[in-house]
């Protein structure tokens, strides 16, 4: 499957990779069966590996079984989380991620150590040459520590593989100005933080690469797809439905909250590897209470 111009665009879990009941152990069936509810809901393709699926903490060979058993599970296209503060590392997971039969590659900025623009640069080219997939370049500083500089992100717009971007700065002029100045190129802009999906795709973001998907599949599908539709009344509608939980999703670190919330769905136990521990009571609390009325809200729609 090969993606083309402007089809990033939709919905794109961020999906969270679970673990075996009082273990740290990667649930491959668990994780199988949730690639294909979400598959089932309607989501335009999913993202395994990422920071939601706290790939920071697996073992090489653990993310690349992680992005074989969603390949396998679904005919959606799979955009693998590949990125390291190392390009060496960062070349060998997007390898291995192409091997395992990803359609595409996200690429968060190098981490920690900082590179200068001229760094960022060399470090998503050299992926990209070497690597026939296309791939998103990932920035989110909050976890970082480094904002992509505008230039850098528009310079790699020109390669032939780097063909879109996931924002999750928080500064809307930012992104504003790289949908601006990448209108030309095989480009696609992906907002990376759900309370900014739609303001971004006010602007032309195309869509989402999203945690609150892993809940609420069906309406923040619903949310972008009216967006794309230009029906920003129906979107702001569901924004403003879905906010309370989009924001309980990170009242702590992503993926806690998120995963506290899917086991409160059903689907599964919300085992964390350390060093991320399990939800606060409060925080449980209030994912209990807002689930609970986003339920009845669809109940009483379809009634």
């Amino acid at each position: 499957m090969t993606i083309h111009h402007d089809t990033f665009a939709g919905v794109y879990p961020a999906m969270t990779t679970p673990f075996t009941d009082g273990t740290d152990e990667v649930d491959h069936a668990l994780l199988a069966e949730d690639a294909r509810r979400l598959e089932a809901a309607g989501v335009d393709g999913l993202v395994p590996v990422g920071s939601t699926g706290e790939a920071a903490t697996l073992t090489h060979d653990e993310h690349a079984e992680v992005v074989e058993t969603v390949v396998d599970a679904v005919d959606v296209p799979v955009i693998a989380g590949t990125g390291s503060n190392s390009t060496r590392e960062a070349l060998d997971l997007s390898e291995r991620a192409a091997d395992a039969g990803a359609d595409a590659i996200l690429l968060i900025s190098p981490y920690y150590n900082k590179p200068e623009p001229a760094g960022q640069y060399e470090h998503f080219a050299t992926i990209a040459d070497a690597v026939d997939l296309p791939q998103v370049v990932y920035n989110v500083p909050s976890r970082t520590g480094l904002n992509l500089d505008v230039d850098t992100v528009v310079d790699l717009a020109a390669h032939e593989n780097v063909q879109g971007y996931k924002a999750a700065s928080g500064d809307a002029n930012q992104v504003s100005e790289i949908i601006e100045r990448t209108r030309e190129e095989t480009f696609d802009v992906l907002s990376g933080d759900d309370g900014m999906t739609l303001p971004l795709m006010s602007m032309g973001a195309t869509g989402t690469i999203s945690v609150v998907a892993n809940v609420e599949p069906e309406r923040a599908g619903a949310m972008v797809g009216a967006a794309l539709d230009g029906d920003f009344e129906r979107a702001r509608e569901i924004h403003h439905e879905l906010g309370p939980l989009m924001r309980a999703l990170f009242r702590e670190t992503n993926p806690i909250p998120v995963k506290e919330a899917m086991a409160i769905r059903g689907y599964g136990p919300a085992e964390m590897r350390p060093p991320l521990t399990r939800g606060s009571e409060e925080t449980l609390r209030v994912l209990t209470e807002l689930l609970a009325e986003l339920e009845e809200a669809a109940d009483a729609t379809e009634a």
